[in-house]
C-alpha cells in the first residue's frame, strides 16, 4: 500500500482547478468531497377518492401532517424509493401511477420528487416514523397542520390532476402556495 492511503486524510477549503467555488479537498491524496443536494421522493397516495396522510412521529415537524416521503437511499430507484418510503410510514402498498411534480428547495438543499398513487388496499397503520395514518377527503384536510409547504403544493397539483392520465410534471408554484 502506498504512504497516500496510510495516512488520514486532511480536508481543507480551496477551489479544485477548474471548478468555480470552494470545496473540501483531501491535502493527502486531491479527493473532492462533493455536497450536494439530497434527494426526497414521496408520493400522493389515494384510496376511493381519499388521501393518505400521515402524522409525523419524528422532527422537524413531529405532530404535522405529510404525505409519505423521505430520503432516497443509496443504490435505489426513485420509484423503489417513493414506495419504500409508503411503507415505512404508514404501512401502505402502493401503485405508483406517474411523475406528478419536482420541487427545488434550495434553501434546504433538497430536490423532492412527487408521485401520484393508488392504495392497493385501504389497510394502513402507522409505521415508526408516524404517530397515525389517516384517508381524508379534500373538504378535511388539515391545512394548518399540514408538515411542509410542499406538501401543500403536492396536494393541490394532486387535485389538479384528479381524472387526467397525461400531463407534464409540475414545479414550485411561482406564488408558493
Amino acid at each position: 500500500m502506498s504512504e497516500n492511503y496510510e495516512r488520514q486524510p486532511s480536508f481543507e477549503q480551496k477551489t479544485p482547478i477548474g471548478d468555480d467555488r470552494e470545496r473540501a479537498v483531501c491535502a493527502t491524496c486531491g479527493f473532492i468531497d462533493y455536497k450536494n443536494p439530497k434527494i426526497v421522493v414521496g408520493s400522493v397516495a389515494s384510496w376511493e377518492g381519499k388521501i393518505l396522510l400521515c402524522r409525523r412521529a419524528i422532527e422537524p415537524r413531529k405532530g404535522f401532517w405529510t404525505i409519505p416521503a423521505g430520503y432516497l437511499e443509496l443504490h435505489e430507484s426513485a420509484e423503489e424509493g417513493a414506495l419504500r418510503e409508503a411503507w415505512e410510514e404508514a404501512r401502505a402498498r402502493l401503485e405508483l401511477d406517474r411523475l406528478m411534480a419536482v420541487y427545488s428547495v434550495p434553501r434546504i438543499s433538497q430536490v423532492q420528487l412527487m408521485y401520484r398513487a393508488r392504495l392497493l388496499s385501504e389497510e394502513t397503520a402507522a409505521g415508526p416514523e408516524s404517530l397515525e395514518v389517516a384517508l381524508f377527503d379534500w373538504a378535511d384536510v388539515p391545512w394548518p397542520e399540514l408538515a411542509f409547504p410542499s406538501v401543500g403544493w403536492a396536494l393541490r397539483h394532486y387535485r389538479e390532476v384528479l381524472g387526467k392520465t397525461d400531463f407534464p410534471p409540475f414545479a414550485n408554484p411561482v406564488d408558493g402556495l
